[in-house]
C-alpha cells in the first residue's frame, strides 16, 4: 500500500463542480444541490453526531458505495463514548458476528496486559515456555515485550506467495493446524531477538499458548480452552458488555489469538472505545493505563507499530497501513486481513469500525474513505 494522500475536493466532487459550471453559465446563482443520499443512509447517523450529519452520512455512504474498495459490511462510529452512526450492508445486521482477523491480536495484547498486571508475567523476561528454558536454548532470550512488538527473531514470512508457503497459512491450515503454538514455538531464530521487526501471526498464537500455560498448567486441550475462554469473558467481555465476543481454539486448546476473535460490529467498536479511554470503563480500570500507553508506543524496530496495534506514524518505507499524512499522530488501530479496521483517535474522542472484504490492491482506496470519515472530526 503506497503512502496515501486524500483526493482533493475538486477530485471528489468533480461531477458536481462540472454541473455547477454549466448551471452558472445559464445564470443560476449558487451551487446545485448534491444528489440525494440512498434510502436509510441519513437515518444511520444520529441527529447530533458531533459533525454535520449529512456530511458524515455521505462519507460513510462512500465507504459502502464507491467502486474499487471492496465490500463494506458494517461501519460503526463512536464519538465521546456514544454510537453516532451504525450502518450495515444487506444481509448483515447488529447481531452479525464478524471475525476480526488480525484485530484479534489487539484483544490478545489486552489479555496479556491483564496477566502482567496480575503479576503472572513480566515484560522483559522470557515467557513460561518450558522447552525455551533449556540450557543453551537461544529462544530463551526472547522476551514478552519482543513478542508483543513483533521482534522475536523467530523465522516467519507473513502473506507471501505461493500462499501455501506463507507461515501463517502453514501454521493455521497445513502442517501446524492441530497444534499451532507448538509449530510456532519450534521455528528457529533467523535474527537475534529484539533486532528485527517481522509482523507475525505466529507471535500472537504463542501469546495464546502462554495464557493457557498459566491458566491451566496441568490441563489437557479442553481445560486449556475453558480456562482461557473464561478469562476472556470474566476479565474483558463481561465488564465491557461485549456479549457477542468469543474466540476460536485449535485442537490443542490454544486460542487462535492472532486471527480468530469474533464479535458484532458494535462490540468491536466498544472495545476500541475502551482503548481510547486508556483501558478504563465505567470508572473501572480493567487494564493499567500504562499498559495501553505501552501498546501505543513505537516498537524500536518499526515506527508505525506498537504492541499489537498499528500507529498512525510514517513507516519509513514505501508502504503505509494507515494515513499519517492526514490523521492525528496519536491515532492507532487494530487492522485485520481483507480490510478490517478499528481506528481509535483519543484526541478526536473518536472510534471508527469497518468490517468487510477488500483485496490488497483495493486497500489504499478503502483507507482513503476511512480517512475521510476521521477527517470530519476536529482534534482537541
Amino acid at each position: 500500500m503506497k503512502r496515501l494522500r486524500l483526493p482533493s475536493l475538486a477530485t471528489m466532487f468533480a461531477p458536481s463542480l462540472l454541473a455547477l459550471g454549466a448551471l452558472t453559465a445559464c445564470g443560476q446563482d449558487g451551487p446545485p444541490p448534491l444528489p440525494p443520499l440512498p434510502e436509510g443512509a441519513l437515518e444511520a447517523v444520529s441527529v447530533e453526531p458531533g459533525v454535520p450529519r449529512e456530511a458524515l452520512a455521505r462519507a460513510i455512504d462512500a465507504a459502502f458505495a464507491d467502486d474499487g474498495i471492496g465490500e463494506t459490511r458494517a461501519i460503526v462510529v463512536m464519538h465521546g463514548g456514544e454510537v453516532v452512526a451504525e450502518r450495515y450492508a444487506d444481509g448483515f445486521d447488529a447481531d452479525t458476528r464478524f471475525v476480526g482477523w488480525s484485530m484479534s491480536k489487539t484483544v490478545t495484547a489486552v489479555l496479556i496486559g491483564m496477566m502482567e498486571a496480575d503479576g503472572r508475567l513480566a515484560l522483559d523476561e522470557s515467557p513460561p515456555i518450558d522447552h525455551w528454558q533449556r540450557a543453551g536454548e537461544p529462544r530463551g532470550e526472547i522476551t514478552l515485550r519482543q513478542l508483543l512488538q513483533m521482534r522475536s527473531g523467530l523465522r516467519h514470512q507473513e502473506n507471501v506467495e505461493p500462499v501455501q508457503e506463507s507461515s501463517e497459512v502453514r501454521m493455521m491450515f497445513l502442517d501446524g493446524r492441530n497444534d499451532m503454538a507448538a509449530w510456532a514455538e519450534a521455528q528457529p531464530l533467523d535474527h537475534e531477538p529484539g533486532r528485527h521487526f517481522q509482523y507475525s501471526t505466529a507471535s500472537s498464537v504463542i501469546l495464546g499458548d502462554i495464557m493457557a500455560r498459566l491458566l491451566a498448567p496441568d490441563g489437557g486441550p479442553s481445560d486449556r480452552q475453558e480456562a482461557v475462554a473464561q478469562y476472556l469473558d470474566a476479565r474483558l467481555a463481561t465488564p465491557l458488555g461485549l456479549s457477542s465476543m468469543t474466540a476460536e481454539f485449535d485442537a490443542a486448546g490454544t486460542m487462535i489469538a492472532g486471527s480468530a476473535v469474533w464479535a458484532n460490529a458494535r462490540d468491536w467498536a466498544k472495545f476500541g472505545d475502551f482503548l481510547r479511554n486508556g483501558g478504563s470503563h465505567g470508572g473501572n480500570q480493567l487494564v493499567p493505563r500504562s499498559w495501553v500507553d505501552f501498546m501505543r508506543s513505537e516498537s524500536p524496530r518499526a515506527p508505525d507499530y506498537g504492541a499489537h496495534v498499528w500507529l498512525n506514524r510514517p513507516s519509513g518505507t514505501d508502504r503505509e497501513v494507515l494515513f499519517p499524512d492526514q490523521g492525528p499522530d496519536n491515532l492507532f488501530a487494530a487492522v485485520g486481513f481483507q480490510g478490517q479496521f478499528l481506528l481509535i483517535s483519543p484526541s478526536q474522542r473518536l472510534v471508527v469500525l469497518r468490517t468487510g472484504i477488500t483485496n490488497e490492491d483495493e486497500q489504499g482506496a478503502l483507507v482513503e474513505r476511512l480517512a475521510a470519515i476521521v477527517g470530519l472530526y476536529p482534534t482537541r
